[in-house]
């Protein structure tokens, strides 16, 4: 009787059911790849409107009035100053020589205040252009303090030399057309009435008061000035005095206190804020007198740049803001319905097609066109709620058909809302928004790896 033939060999499972669940998780991620596109297109939208909103904003502010910067006083007296220039001579019989020859230029002498006070009631208001809102204010600012008596001798400058009677106070300021009325000084009780532009070098815009006369100023002189200003973005001082004192009020419920100096005092309240600065002059960089000859250049706009201080009415985050920054957390929402959907799949065998998982992607992506369009409108808060609402709906809606109701369907639904709620608390914790989502990341992949500790995935593969 013939041998009985050997046994044949167990055939091995092909390739693709070998490697199942890698494969499962390449589809997932490619598709988590593909859904950036819809992503990156919403980004692309916001981009576009923000930028229209900033060209709204700007012509708003453009027409109304931008940051004001207020620089002075100064006290310019000007002088005639002697000096040798190298020239070229022609002599007579053709030849050239080079001789110093005495010139007399008309040159300035600068005097900053001893004292300089200054307040400041600053409202705010919104206007409108379309959908776009801009934040613009009207200020009430007043100068006050004391210039000491120019101290001539100090500059090198000859007592016969000075002209006395060109003498003037001038100022810089960023923007004067909010000024409804003719501006005045107060010069040590005399009224002068104050002319357009600006005496101090490096500045065109601002005021200026003759204060001259045929005699020497021989005793310190006080001054005030009263500025009625239209501005947007911030309001900024120059500390020009020795000592500088600023007070300034304003019903703007979200400052930002901004440059050289910090408040010594500040209440910042719901319907407003008031702030104290006290700045002395060692906090700069530029003197308390100086002249328009060569070798006085300590005096400079970006010296000058460099020691403002003041407040800024701007808002910390707007909607478009928050828009942005919640877009930046598509993927991690992206990353964890998909890992759901996986997990379903792999502890509870429940078979979810591709296509189920673009639909459910494509619903997360129009939660952020959702938020987009509504907060132009309604604000962020009732938006992201409205869009919360809409995406967690439809894809609740969506997943009780694929996954059968139930427990599955309610884990969907509540997990949403959970990571939108989530997401709205970390949207308003600035400062502490990058360690809430370290946390949150953590505890999700702790929960992943609870619900995976006891799955055999080479066991999986080979069924």
């Amino acid at each position: 009787m013939p041998d009985a033939p050997p046994p044949l060999p167990k055939s091995q499972p092909f390739f693709k059911r070998r490697n199942s669940t890698i494969l499962k998780l390449l589809g997932v991620g490619a598709l988590i790849l593909i859904l950036l596109i819809p992503l990156a297109m919403i980004e692309g939208v916001l981009s576009d409107r923000l930028a229209r909103r900033n060209e709204a904003v700007n012509d708003i502010t453009g027409s109304w009035g931008k940051d004001q910067s207020i620089i002075g006083p100064v006290l310019v007296v000007p002088y005639y100053n002697h000096g040798t220039v190298v020239r070229s001579v022609t002599l007579p019989d053709g030849r050239v020589e080079t001789r110093e020859v005495a010139e007399t230029t008309l040159a300035f002498a600068y005097f900053l205040p001893d004292t300089l006070e200054i307040s400041g009631d600053v409202q705010t208001q919104t206007l409108h252009r379309g959908i776009y809102d801009a934040a613009v204010f009207r200020g009430l600012i007043n100068l006050s303090g004391k210039f000491p008596v120019p101290d001539m001798a100090a500059l090198k400058i000859d007592p016969k030399d000075v002209i006395w009677k060109d003498a003037a106070v001038t100022l810089a300021v960023s923007d004067l057309r909010g000024t409804r009325e003719s501006l005045m000084l107060d010069w040590s009780g005399k009224k002068i009435q104050l002319q357009p532009g600006s005496q101090l070098p490096g500045y065109t815009t601002g005021i200026t008061a003759q204060v001259g006369t045929d005699q020497a100023i021989v005793a310190p002189s006080t001054f005030s000035i009263t500025l009625d200003l239209n501005g947007s973005g911030g309001i900024f001082f120059a500390p020009f005095g020795i000592q500088n004192s600023v007070t300034l009020k304003s019903n703007w419920p979200d400052p930002g206190f901004r440059g050289a100096f910090l408040p010594a005092d500040r209440n910042v309240r719901m319907d407003g804020f008031d702030a104290n600065w006290k700045v002395s002059y060692y906090g700069r960089d530029y003197p308390q007198r100086w002249t328009s000859r060569s070798g006085n250049d300590r005096f400079s706009t970006t010296a000058v740049s460099n020691s403002l201080f003041g407040a800024q009415f701007l808002q910390v985050l707007d909607a478009y803001r928050y828009v942005e920054r919640s877009i930046k957390y598509g993927v991690l929402f992206f990353v964890l319905i998909f890992t759901t959907f996986f997990l379903f799949e792999v502890t509870a065998r429940q078979r979810i097609h591709p296509l189920q998982y673009l639909m459910v992607g494509a619903a997360l992506c129009l939660f952020y066109l959702a938020l987009l369009s509504a907060s132009e409108f309604i604000g962020f808060t009732w938006s992201y709620l409205i869009a919360t609402v809409a995406a967690t709906g439809l894809i609740t809606w969506y997943c009780s058909h694929f996954l059968g109701g139930g427990m599955r369907t309610l884990m969907i639904g509540g997990g949403l809302i959970g990571v939108y709620t989530f997401l709205y608390i970390t949207l308003r914790q600035q400062d502490y928004a990058l360690l809430m989502g370290t946390v949150a990341l953590f505890i999700l992949l702790g929960i992943v790896m609870y619900v995976t500790r006891k799955v055999d995935w080479y066991a999986r593969d080979v069924e």
